[in-house]
C-alpha cells in the first residue's frame, strides 16, 4: 500500500454499537461531507460510517496526474482495505459517483468487492462538463475568482445554477458548502482536478460496469443539468441489478432539495438488500 500522503481526510461517524455494515460517503466536485449532513446519523444507526473529504495534497509541484481518477481511487482502495471494512456500502454524489463506480471495480480487483452502491446524481459517461468545471480549467480567472469572490457568493452562484428551485438553499445549506472553499489547498486541488477530470481510461471504465453484480440504488432528480438523466437510465441499462428512483421537481442537489424523500429511498433500499434479507449481494 502506498504511503504518499492522501487527498482525502476520512472521517468517521459515531456509531450505536455495531461496526458492520460498514458505509463510505463520496461527496461531490467543490462540496465536502456537510452535503451528507441528514444521511450521516441515519447511516450511522445501522453501521459504521465514513465520510471522505476531498482537501487536496500539501503544496509544492504536486503533478496533475495526483488528482486524477486512478490516483484518487488507488488512495481510497488504500482507506479501505486498512480499515477492512465489511460489508461495505459506497454511496457517492456527482463526481463521488464517478468515483464510487471506478472504486467499486477496483475493489472488485482486489478480491475484495463491496456489498452494495448508492449513487445519486452520479457522472458515468463522457457528457458535456458543467460550467463551473470549465470556469475552474481556466486556471488564471479561477485563481482571480477565489482571490476576489468570497466563498459564500461563489458557492451561492453555483449552487442556484444546479438545483430546481432555489429557494430550497437555505443561508446555513450555502454557508456550509461554502466553508471548504476559503482553504487555498483545496483551492489548488480543485483547480488541478478540474484540468484531469475525464478519465484517459473512461471507455474500458464503462465497460467494466456490467461485471458490477451487486444491488445498486440510483438516485436521479428529473430536472438535473450537471449530470443529465440519461445518464443514469443508461446507467441503470448497464448495471446488471440497478434499480434507478427519479425524483420529480428536482435537480443535482436530491439531498438539498428532497432530503426526505432520500432518506426514504435510501433506508428502503438498504433494508431490502441487507445481509439475510434474501436479496443481498
Amino acid at each position: 500500500m502506498s504511503a504518499d500522503p492522501s487527498p482525502f481526510r476520512v472521517r468517521e461517524v459515531v456509531a450505536a454499537g455495531r461496526t458492520e455494515p460498514a458505509f463510505l460517503l463520496l461527496h461531490g466536485y467543490g462540496a465536502s461531507s456537510f452535503s451528507w449532513r441528514e444521511i450521516e446519523p441515519v447511516l450511522a444507526r445501522r453501521g459504521r460510517v465514513l465520510s471522505a473529504d476531498f482537501v487536496g495534497l500539501p503544496p509544492g509541484g504536486v503533478p496533475d496526474s495526483a488528482y486524477a481518477l486512478p490516483a484518487l481511487v488507488d488512495h481510497l482502495a488504500n482507506a479501505v482495505l486498512e480499515r477492512e471494512l465489511a460489508e461495505l456500502t459506497l454511496v457517492g454524489h456527482s463526481f463521488g459517483g464517478g468515483i464510487t463506480l471506478a472504486l467499486a471495480l477496483r475493489l472488485q480487483r482486489a478480491g475484495r468487492p463491496v456489498s452494495r452502491m448508492v449513487i445519486v446524481s452520479g457522472v458515468a459517461y463522457e457528457q458535456r462538463l458543467p460550467p463551473f468545471v470549465h470556469i475552474a480549467n481556466r486556471a488564471r480567472f479561477a485563481e482571480a475568482a477565489f482571490d476576489v469572490v468570497s466563498p459564500a457568493l461563489l458557492a451561492g452562484q453555483v449552487l442556484r445554477s444546479i438545483v430546481y428551485d432555489p429557494g430550497c438553499l437555505t443561508r446555513e445549506c450555502i454557508e456550509g458548502y461554502a466553508r471548504p472553499l476559503s482553504e487555498p489547498a483545496l483551492q489548488r486541488a480543485l483547480l488541478a482536478t478540474a484540468r484531469v477530470i475525464v478519465p484517459t481510461e473512461l471507455d474500458r471504465l464503462t465497460a467494466g460496469y456490467a461485471s458490477l453484480h451487486l444491488p445498486a440504488l440510483l438516485v436521479w432528480g428529473r430536472h438535473d443539468r450537471v449530470v443529465p438523466l440519461w445518464v443514469g437510465r443508461r446507467l441503470a441499462a448497464d448495471l446488471p441489478r440497478a434499480e434507478l428512483v427519479v425524483l420529480e421537481r428536482c435537480g443535482h442537489l436530491p439531498m438539498e432539495e428532497q432530503p426526505r424523500r432520500l432518506v426514504t429511498c435510501l433506508v428502503d433500499f438498504l433494508q431490502r438488500t441487507s445481509a439475510g434479507s434474501g436479496q443481498s449481494a
